[in-house]
């Protein structure tokens, strides 16, 4: 593609996925009762608000009960979620209800950051609250494409395919991680090699975000400002963990609702307290606040007092005590007293906008690493700020222009991630045709390859017959097993296996098969009204393995169960209520391990049907979540339509983990 031509498909594509996370949300809060949103955990009602104050970073804090002070029922609204919050008797997208971040969540009570004093309709009675869309983003990836045409000529060209990416000679490097293996050093000596861009392929348990600190800890060394960037607030977390732990001078910026309480105090909201200038600005807001409260006492110039009178207008006939066009004198002298306030708040504001940005300016330029998610990059914070590397982690898992926003920041960039896991999430059809679900990392694979290319070959996750199948399948045969892994079985974990026989206790990699069920069972099946799937047999009998597991000893932390359907993740969690056992979709994940997967494939029907486990970067996710055991349920005759999934299944037979359904002789089903 042209320049032009570039920017126009990808902010075509971009407002594509927006408009289509825009409709989704306000489609179902238009199409379902506020009742039917809280049953389905996107909504909480009958709630009501009690002032906190002013939080970190001087967001005004709310938080909310159930006005009968019982618990919140189940629901997906997290912390960091954005919330719209209504008023009783409208819509939640009607104008003057606000939107906050979700800052804390108990069992009882919802935190809420606004950026502004809300409505006093938030205090009061029946309250509902809307997990809705964060916009921000998308204005960001389009602002991001825009300023593309503004980079010099020859990166464009490299990052579009038109010239070759650059290196300097490698350099010698004393590491400050002496654990790292050979290909984990050859990443590194690359990335302070690379003139334009280098991609680190890490496959899964390959330590891709230990490559990623060490390549930071090297480039401050040598006197570089990072910033160090992912698409996900776990990612950039996990990072400033790591970073922090080596003692690096890291800065965490973001909402401080989307930081994890115990790396708050590395993020800028928590180090500019200290700082006299953010000291002097909270007192001067605080005084604007109360004076916000005094104003709601004076007359709103709104258009039935004001009739057409400008403020200069109102002021000069509230000081000569005169009236005008059937005003009365005290509403001219109310309306007065509001603009007065006005002003003085606006002024308190601005002098308190100034006092916070010469703090934050002092504290981001003595910083060694900012770290951020993609979006953060292109915040206001960091529109003065330039980097000569950007290190940005979990690569794939973003789409291009959400990846650009923090390219745009650097002159180098080194990315991290997996093109054979999955790939960004993208809801919109036409979108994901126009290849907005496609990574800049994918594509600059596929431009230039192994030249800008370093793969990570030792993975330390998986027993080496767990990890054979994809290793095989997903990387060419390269991966190898760290010697500390590669025989690790659930037999470490607990005293006996006997109890255990029954899913072939000294067996890492197990299928059960369920296509000789002649009950009906475990037929699949579509509850009204959803596009998912579920599978009532597979679910009980993942129910039956996992209580078994747990009765043999296995920490029901040391177990998941992932499904590639959101309503067979719900019918678990329905049979399996059991403390810090995760129940979770294949993508949701990602990135995750545990010492025992449960998979459960659902689909089974007599046309052979596999829907989107067509898509075989979702079933690499889900065979190389497990470090000891990996059982996988699912019925033959319609997974083997597909032809992985065929050699995945021959290839248990061959190391005898195959067993059908009716050979684990669990009756409670």
């Amino acid at each position: 593609m042209e320049v032009g031509e570039y920017i126009e498909h990808f902010s075509t594509l971009v407002e594509l996925e927006r408009g289509e996370q825009m409709r989704l949300h306000e489609d179902e809060m238009r199409r379902l009762s506020g009742r039917e949103r809280e049953e389905k955990g996107r909504a909480l009602l009958n709630m009501r608000g009690k002032s906190q104050g002013l939080g970190l970073g001087g967001k005004y804090m709310v938080r909310f009960t159930k006005q009968n002070r019982t618990e919140l029922p189940e629901c997906e609204i997290e912390v960091g979620d954005l919330v719209l919050v209504s008023k009783p008797g409208t819509a939640p997208w009607d104008e003057g209800n606000p939107t906050g971040t979700v800052a804390e969540k108990t069992a009882y009570s919802i935190m809420i950051a606004f950026d502004d004093m809300p409505p006093g309709f938030v205090f009061r009675k029946n309250v509902r609250i809307d997990l809705f869309v964060n916009d921000i983003t998308f204005q960001r990836m389009l602002g991001a494409l825009k300023r593309f045409k503004q980079l010099p000529r020859k990166r464009k060209d490299k990052l579009l395919g038109k010239a070759e990416p650059e290196f300097d000679a490698i350099p010698a490097v004393e590491f400050f991680n002496d654990s790292l293996n050979a290909s984990q050093r050859e990443a590194v000596k690359k990335s302070l090699a690379t003139r334009d861009f280098l991609l680190i392929h890490g496959p899964p348990g390959t330590g891709k975000t230990i490559t990623c600190v060490e390549v930071i800890a090297q480039l401050v060394s040598r006197g570089y400002r990072v910033l160090a960037a992912a698409d996900s607030n776990v990612a950039v977390d996990n990072l400033v963990e790591r970073l922090d732990r080596i003692g690096l001078k890291v800065v965490r910026i973001g909402h401080p609702a989307r930081v994890i309480p115990a790396l708050r105090r590395r993020s800028l909201d928590y180090l500019v307290q200290d700082e006299r200038e953010y000291i002097g600005a909270r007192e001067l807001r605080e005084r604007a606040y109360g004076i916000k409260e005094q104003m709601r006492e004076s007359t709103l110039p709104e258009m039935r007092w004001r009739r057409g009178l400008s403020d200069d207008e109102i002021a000069k006939l509230a000081e000569e005590g005169k009236t005008t066009r059937g005003i009365p004198k005290d509403k001219i002298a109310g309306m007065k007293r509001w603009i007065d306030l006005k002003h003085e708040v606006d002024r308190l504001f601005r002098d308190a906008r100034a006092l916070e940005e010469r703090a934050v300016s002092r504290i981001l330029k003595n910083a060694q690493v900012i770290c951020v998610t993609n979006s953060t990059a292109g915040s206001e914070l960091l529109k003065s700020e330039k980097f000569e590397f950007a290190v940005i982690d979990e690569a794939t898992q973003s789409t291009e222009p959400s990846t650009l926003i923090p390219i745009l920041k650097a002159k180098r960039v080194i990315m991290a991630g997996d093109h054979k896991q999955l790939p960004p999430t993208v809801l919109n059809e036409e979108a994901v045709r126009g290849s907005l679900s496609k990574s800049l990392f994918e594509r600059l694979i596929e431009l230039y390859g192994d030249r800008i290319r370093v793969m990570l070959e030792v993975q330390y996750r998986m027993n080496e017959e767990i990890a054979e199948f994809p290793n095989r399948e997903f990387y060419d045969g390269k991966l190898k097993a760290a010697e500390y892994v590669k025989r690790r079985t659930i037999a470490d974990l607990i005293p006996s296996l006997s109890t255990l026989a029954f899913i072939k206790a000294d067996k890492p990699l197990i299928f059960i098969d369920t296509a000789y069920d002649n009950t009906g069972l475990f037929e699949e099946r579509k509850r009204w009204g959803s596009t998912s799937r579920e599978n009532e047999g597979e679910a009980r009998l993942v129910k039956a393995i996992a209580e078994r597991l747990l009765d043999a000893g296995i920490r029901a932390e040391d177990i998941a169960v992932i499904s590639p359907y959101d309503d067979q993740v719900a019918l678990i969690r329905m049979l399996l209520d059991v403390e810090g056992l995760e129940i979770k979709t294949v993508d949701g994940f990602q990135g995750r391990e545990k010492e025992v997967v449960i998979v459960s494939f659902v689909r089974s029907n007599k046309s052979g049907d596999i829907g989107f486990l067509r898509d075989l970067r979702r079933l690499n996710v889900s065979i190389t979540r497990a470090k000891r055991k990996l059982i996988m349920i699912g019925n033959s005759r319609t997974l083997e339509r597909e032809a992985c999934y065929r050699r995945l299944i021959a290839l248990v037979k061959s190391r005898t983990g195959y067993m059908t359904q009716e050979a684990l002789n669990i009756d409670s089903l």
